[in-house]
């Protein structure tokens, strides 16, 4: 069976997961205060974490004494992912897509997936996520959004290197305020398998040299996947403007939202 085009692009981050490990940002720290009081994350609970990747949000659960069993999809990812949980002995690191992985017969307290639910198939992740807890556990689900400020000058004009070079890119487009994306919770009240859905959101900016900031953009699904030809023409461009426009260092702002919500009796 042919793939989809989700689950081509999600098979992109796996070929160079020592760039994801070192070049992708992690999660703020009150996320997981959050967490903790939302979804009782604490030492004992027992966690299943859908698309660990290297391990960015696995870690902090697993220094608050939990313990873990992390799925990722990627078999490169799940190995950097237990060189970077080693000290851990209570958190195990499955290779597996989570839509395969057979659920084991204890529930899990928690289930947690930073930056990856919405790449298991929707048929799938809400009905087995559901499945894989305990009544009255909790599915927390945790996103990173690309909103407008930071350096917004150069964001604007790095739409032209895309619109060049990307020829997906929607012209004129351009970074929402945080305030104007929308809390969704759609897809758990439909399937009536949880309770009112909780958000939590936390803005954030993080300063980028021109390096880090091409190496951020190398982790990218819809980066990896253009042509390499093109790719290399759009990191360059982009490079350019940083260095010559912008005295080679941006700053970008991040949303990310944290939903919890809990399984019903059902």
């Amino acid at each position: 069976m042919a793939k989809s085009d989700r689950e081509r692009l999600r098979e992109t981050f796996t070929e160079d997961a020592e760039l994801y490990d070192r070049a992708r940002p992690g999660y703020p720290p009150e996320l997981f205060d959050d967490l903790a009081d939302l979804a009782g994350v604490r030492a004992g609970c027992r966690v299943l974490e859908i698309g660990c990747g290297t391990g960015q949000a696995t870690v902090p659960l697993a220094e608050r004494g939990c313990q873990i069993i992390a799925v990722e999809l990627g078999a490169a990812m799940a190995a950097v992912a237990r060189r970077n949980l080693a000290r851990f002995p209570l958190v195990t690191v499955e290779n597996s897509a989570f839509e395969d992985w057979p659920l084991p017969r204890q529930p899990f307290d928690v289930v947690v997936s930073a930056t990856a639910f919405h790449w298991i198939d929707p048929a799938v992740r809400v009905e087995k996520a559901a499945d894989a807890l305990r009544v009255g556990g909790a599915l927390a689900t945790i996103s990173t959004h690309h909103v407008a400020g930071g350096s917004e000058d150069f964001f604007r004009e790095a739409q032209d290197c895309y619109e060049r070079f990307d020829p997906s890119t929607p012209p004129g487009l351009r970074l929402r305020a945080s305030a104007e994306i929308p809390a969704d919770s759609a897809e758990l009240d439909r399937s009536a398998r949880f309770g009112p859905a909780v958000f939590r959101r936390y803005e954030w900016e993080l300063s980028y040299s021109t390096a880090r900031y091409l190496d951020v953009l190398r982790t990218y699904s819809g980066h990896r996947a253009l042509e390499s030809g093109a790719r290399a023409d759009l990191l360059s461009c982009i490079g350019s403007l940083i260095d010559e426009r912008h005295g080679g260092r941006i700053s970008k702002r991040y949303l990310t939202e944290l939903r919890v919500a809990h399984r019903r009796t059902c």
